[in-house]
C-alpha cells in the first residue's frame, strides 16, 4: 500500500512539473511583447454608425398575399396538431 501511495505522489509531482514548464514557456513569449508590437490606434475615431438611415420602402410585398395566406394556414394547422398531441401526451 505504501508503494502505491508513493507512486501516486510521484505521478502528481511529475504532472505538476510538466504544467509548470508548459506555463513557463507561454509566459516568456508574453513577456517578450512590448508596446511597439501593438497595432497603432487611429487618432480620430471613425464616428458613429448611421443608425437612423433606413433603406427605402419596397414597392411590392416580400411574400405575395396568396402565398402568405397559405403559409399562415399551414402554421395554424401545425399548431393545432401540436396542441392535440400535447393533450394526448398528458
Amino acid at each position: 500500500m505504501l508503494a502505491f501511495w508513493d507512486l501516486q505522489k510521484t505521478r502528481l509531482a511529475c504532472c505538476a512539473l510538466m504544467v509548470a514548464f508548459a506555463l513557463g514557456g507561454c509566459s516568456s513569449q508574453i513577456a517578450d511583447m512590448s508596446a511597439a508590437d501593438a497595432p497603432a490606434h487611429p487618432r480620430e475615431p471613425g464616428g458613429y454608425l448611421p443608425v437612423h438611415d433606413l433603406p427605402p420602402d419596397r414597392d411590392e410585398a416580400i411574400i405575395p398575399p396568396d402565398q402568405r395566406a397559405k403559409i399562415e394556414a399551414e402554421l395554424a394547422a401545425a399548431r393545432d396538431r401540436q396542441a392535440i398531441a400535447a393533450k394526448d401526451a398528458k
